[in-house]
């Protein structure tokens, strides 16, 4: 009988050959169907920094004069918008205050959903549901008036405050039911210890459970931000000066 042989290096040859050409075709498929897009951005990019341009992507005659939002108030016909910085760290504070108080109210709130058991308890859960399920745009006038009552409307600042807090308990029911799931997989008995060795639950939770539940407190606060960094409604509705508009409000205005 004749032995045949097998040349390895013709196999990995071929395979080598095959993982080529898988890579080649990714990248051809990949690649050209994107080129209208890479050539639409470079347009925006020459007329960003550009006088003119040629053929759609050829810059011609530097100039920033595009840019000078950034260091002087904007003027478009004739109306002048405040200038950009105070606008962003309107956004900021927006956007932080309403993930700081989700995410502590949130945080005390899903830990006592998950762990205490009181009256009312289940129905309370799903009146959080429900309460996610309203959207902002039909508490308008209700929110309007209390704000009126409060004195948080048309106050500049304390408006910014007023639409910070709204904000804030709007995206705290979901906030509260997410961190109720990362508190159900935290194990009674790490809380059991911690309660035996003499912590009371307040700092069981801020001591024991708190590490544990880091990153739902993260996700909670990413939410939270970006619900108040795109936040336009409320505050299009009841800020009615320019300068403590947020980013959303003033690009609408331009």
């Amino acid at each position: 009988m004749s032995r045949k042989y097998i040349d390895i290096k013709k196999i990995k040859r071929k395979v080598l050959l095959e993982k080529i050409a898988k890579v080649l075709a990714v990248l051809v498929v990949a690649v050209i169907p994107s080129i209208p897009i890479w050539l639409m951005y470079l347009g925006l990019l020459a007329q960003a920094f550009s006088s003119r341009v040629t053929l759609g992507i050829i810059p011609s005659g530097l100039t920033l004069k595009n840019w000078r939002f950034l260091w002087s108030t904007v003027q478009m016909g004739l109306k002048k918008y405040p200038n950009i910085w105070p606008i962003t760290i309107n956004s900021l504070y927006l956007a932080l205050g309403t993930a700081l108080i989700v995410t502590f109210v949130a945080g005390l709130a899903g830990y006592a959903l998950s762990r205490m058991e009181f009256p009312g308890r289940t129905k309370m859960m799903e009146f959080i549901l429900a309460l996610h399920a309203f959207p902002s745009v039909v508490l308008l006038i209700a929110l309007f008036v209390l704000l009126n009552k409060l004195g948080l409307y048309g106050k500049g600042f304390l408006t910014l405050t007023g639409v910070m807090i709204t904000k804030a308990a709007l995206e705290t029911p979901m906030g509260a039911w997410i961190m109720k799931g990362f508190f159900d997989n935290v194990p009674w008995d790490v809380e059991w210890a911690a309660l035996v060795d003499g912590c009371n639950r307040f700092t069981a939770w801020r001591k024991v459970i708190l590490p544990l539940v880091l990153p739902g407190f993260a996700a909670v606060a990413v939410f939270a931000f970006l619900s108040g960094w795109s936040e336009f409604i409320m505050a299009f509705t009841f800020i009615r000066e320019d300068r403590w508009w947020p980013l959303s409000v003033m690009i609408y205005n331009v």
